[in-house]
């Protein structure tokens, strides 16, 4: 009678599980969220919508801002590059801060609302630069050989305005998005592993209308009609994602994701002359009651020094036992292994991102000098060169969640088809394969400008040629920037979320800043050996032998990052099983149970 009692209390609680979300979320009025009125996909939409009026606004800007310095504030194509290389870096580094913020301070939700209010102060400073009288450029653009000093100074502060937008929207969007799936059931748990597919599908499409309606208004009319349409799309997102309020599932934030942290290097450096148990299970660890809903990670023998941050010194001493500075729990001193292993990850996916930066830069100004035509006359715009990309991106995500993943699924057993560190790694090779290309195809320009004029040749060769090398990086960013945003997010601590997705764009924020330090390097370099392989314009360059140079660099970090990847130990998170209390569920049903 003890026992059927004991497993009826087993399965109200199960039941509970299944009614309520118990993954320490809440609702929009501070409640436990009922799992049928919130989160899952009818909540994620709302957050999709917003990603890809951003990402419209951004590479409608990011695609052709090499194109504005240098046709309108007539900056040299190296100095162009540089300042496109830094204004990217800047963007993609400032997440950090932002992420930082909306886990310690702000929450998710606050600081995707604060963004983009200063986001949209960024694309109405823009759209002013360019109509007002006093910050327009020239008063007659088609003899203007210099800008107004004002406009650049209104020009530059529109888009790093964008970049502080960027940085707190980025992280904190993404993974309020990804928090809308309860780990703990297996059916939402497996949606989520969609969730990141499907949400680079909507930043693609987003970058497919930035980088053909939104440059097409900045070629056919001019730059201020793309600007007051960034602005007024972006305005209208934001109501969007307001109306979806009361479908969200909110995280609390918990203070510094970095305390703690901080806490198990004090506790181990000071306990570190004490013997290590003689088990791992009599190291320090919360109860289920003490743990407020959050989940213990599994103790893994790794950085084993660590772990003298849970040893318990005075089991009598209560006070001294509970001092975060003392004495860790095993989850928290897992979390900061977690940490130190990402640090060789995040290092040897650099390469990948340099690669990923020529495709605004270089690729872009490749296609300005190309012959664009189609058809009866009709001129694409070079930045719209980029769809390409975004099109192999999309094509690539769909392969892959759709095909790949369920026949993988069958064939390894594992819940994602590959482990996530093996779809990074296949997205570098196609990085390689694509600055191969893009080599083979600017050497051929370069032949056709000796043999015909640098205007003759150039306009002789289709601007179609370019789009191999954007088809191979756009797979090449559907299988290793998809894989990076759920590495990132996955296996940071549950606190750091918002800074993992951060982590993940620091990657290709530092890897615009190195693109930038490397093409002064090789200026350089190349500048004393005789001719810069960087000269005023494409014809006077060598950029065929700079893509080589990037093949190479990228190959080499390759053979580097498989070696840590296959060391890596992911996240483990403690499962406990429970009775059978239902016995007529499928093993599908079964998998959503957990106390």
């Amino acid at each position: 009678m003890e026992k059927k009692n004991k497993t009826d209390a087993n399965c109200d609680e199960i039941n509970d599980e299944m009614k309520w979300v118990l993954d320490s979320s809440l609702d929009h009025k501070g409640r436990v969220p009922l799992r049928a009125s919130t989160g899952s996909w009818r909540s994620s939409l709302f957050i999709i919508a917003i990603e890809f009026s951003e990402r419209l606004s951004y590479f409608g800007i990011a695609t052709s801002l090499v194109l504005y310095l240098t046709k309108v504030i007539h900056q040299d194509l190296k100095t162009a590059v540089k300042n496109v290389n830094y204004w990217s870096g800047v963007t993609t580094l400032m997440p950090l801060l932002g992420g930082f913020l909306a886990d310690a301070y702000l929450g998710r939700y606050s600081t995707v609302i604060a963004s983009c209010v200063v986001y949209l102060m960024g694309l109405v400073l823009l759209t002013l630069s360019w109509f007002l009288p006093g910050l327009k450029p020239c008063d007659h653009a088609a003899t203007c050989t210099e800008p107004r000093k004002i406009h650049e100074v209104a020009f530059f502060l529109g888009i790093y305005l964008i970049s502080i937008g960027t940085g707190g929207h980025k992280p904190s969007l993404e993974s309020f998005g990804a928090d809308q799936f309860d780990d703990n059931n297996a059916k939402e748990r497996r949606q989520k592993m969609s969730f990141f597919n499907w949400w680079n599908s909507g930043l693609c499409s987003g970058i497919i209308l930035g980088v053909t309606v939104i440059v097409y208004a900045q070629e056919r009319i001019n730059w201020g009609a793309a600007y007051i349409i960034l602005t007024v799309v972006m305005a209208i997102s934001l109501l969007i994602f307001l109306i979806g309020r009361p479908y969200y599932r909110y995280r609390t934030q918990t203070g510094s994701p970095l305390t703690p942290m901080l806490q198990v290097l004090v506790a181990a450096i000071s306990k570190r002359k004490l013997p290590y148990p003689s088990s791992p299970t009599q190291l320090y660890e919360l109860s289920k009651a003490e743990s407020n809903g959050e989940r213990f990670l599994v103790h893994t023998k790794k950085l084993k020094f660590l772990d003298k941050a849970a040893i318990t010194e005075n089991e009598g001493n209560i006070e001294e036992k509970q001092s975060p500075w003392r004495l860790a729990t095993v989850t928290k001193v897992e979390e900061l292994k977690l940490i130190i292993n990402m640090i060789p990850i995040w290092v040897f996916t650099l390469p990948f991102g340099i690669c990923a930066a020529q495709t605004s830069t270089f690729f872009i100004k490749q296609g300005a000098v190309m012959n664009r035509k189609l058809g009866n006359g009709f001129e694409v715009p070079p930045a719209s060169i980029f769809t390409l990309a975004a099109i192999g991106m999309i094509t690539a995500v769909i392969i892959y969640n759709n095909i790949l993943v369920p026949t993988l699924r069958k064939l390894t057993g594992n819940e994602r088809g590959i482990n996530i560190l093996q779809r990074i790694g296949i997205g570098m090779v196609f990085s390689v394969l694509s600055m191969i290309v893009a080599a083979l195809v600017e050497r051929k320009r370069l032949d056709a400008v000796e043999m015909n004029g640098p205007i003759k040749g150039s306009s002789s060769m289709s601007a179609l040629w370019l789009a191999p090398q954007f088809i191979i990086i756009g797979v090449g960013d559907g299988f290793a920037l998809v894989g990076l945003q759920e590495y990132f997010y996955d296996q940071v601590p549950d606190s750091m979320r918002s800074l993992g997705i951060a982590l993940y764009l620091s990657v290709i924020g530092a890897a615009s800043f190195l693109s930038s330090v490397l093409i002064t390097i090789v200026d350089h370099v190349t500048r004393k050996s005789g001719k810069s392989w960087f000269g005023k314009d494409l014809n006077s360059s060598r950029l065929d032998k700079f893509f080589w140079l990037l093949a190479v660099i990228t190959t080499l970090n390759l053979f580097m990052f498989v070696f840590f990847a296959r060391k890596y130990n992911y996240k483990n998170v403690q499962k406990l099983a429970v009775a059978d209390c239902y016995e007529d569920k499928s093993d599908d049903d079964r998998a959503d149970i957990r106390v």
